[in-house]
């Protein structure tokens, strides 16, 4: 299964780059956040291609998210899709942009896949199989490299959201300073935040900010299958999939 969908998100990725260099339409979704043709793109080819090769299971995406709670609330697994994750960095042209899948079972992502077109960057994580960068991945010609979190710097640091800076994680991060010392701070955008923490180049990525689902089911796998621990800012609990309501509590995520 693994990699099939892996070959879904680098075909969904060359979708998305077809346009990226091009002119290409700007809408505004209902909850005025942007969307452009590759979102639309792409999510047809994940859509498509996994409908062909699992027809049992059900597939959540951003851009076809209006499936009712109390039909969702009977499956046991489904794919959760962000087809175009950072469509502000796309948007930009700051590469910053990504294609999110993750498998969710029982509430919890245990397959997640993130591949970022414009770097031709891929990272992906199996449960109890480990996390794992590709460089060039679209070109098969470089060998996967195992990910494991920094837990031997002293020097701690943050990753903050390029696009989605709040004033409560603000707020924490002076408190994180108070316990760590002095911090330094990465900016970047969509998922690949949770990538940073993985491959060990940051240690603290809190989001006091809302986040969809699909914003993180992806890179939430890929986090914690590296050592990572992602927790409800306020409840401490790790965070849930598929809740009646797709908003993300608070959450931080750390090594």
């Amino acid at each position: 299964m693994l990699n099939e969908v892996i070959e879904i998100a680098i075909g969904a990725g060359k979708k998305v780059l077809e346009v990226y260099d091009d002119a290409y339409a700007i809408h505004e979704k209902e909850d005025r956040s942007p969307l452009t043709i590759a979102d639309q793109l792409s999510h047809e080819h994940i859509k498509t291609e996994l409908s062909n090769l699992f027809p049992t299971i059900p597939i959540l995406s951003e851009e076809g998210a209006s499936i009712p709670f109390k039909e969702r609330k009977n499956w046991s697994s489904f794919w959760l899709v962000d087809p175009l994750d950072g469509t502000k960095e796309f948007i930009k042209k700051n590469g910053e942009f990504t294609v999110n899948i993750a498998l969710i079972q029982e509430n919890r992502p245990v397959l997640g896949i993130v591949y970022a077109p414009a770097l031709d960057i891929l990272y992906y994580a199996k449960e109890n199989d480990g996390a794992f960068k590709q460089i060039e991945a679209s070109k098969h010609t470089m060998s996967p490299m195992r990910l494991y979190v920094d837990r031997c710097s002293i020097q701690k640091i943050a990753v903050v959201s390029r696009s989605h800076m709040s004033k409560e994680t603000e707020v924490l991060l002076k408190d994180l300073e108070q316990k760590e010392g002095r911090l330094e701070f990465i900016s970047i955008g969509s998922s690949l935040k949770f990538c940073l923490l993985a491959e060990g180049a940051a240690h603290y990525y809190p989001r006091l900010a809302p986040t969809m689902e699909w914003d993180t089911g992806a890179g939430h796998c890929i986090a914690v299958e590296s050592g990572c621990q992602i927790v409800d800012y306020q409840r401490s609990e790790p965070l849930t999939y598929n809740k009646e309501n797709l908003l993300n509590p608070w959450f931080i995520c750390s090594v």
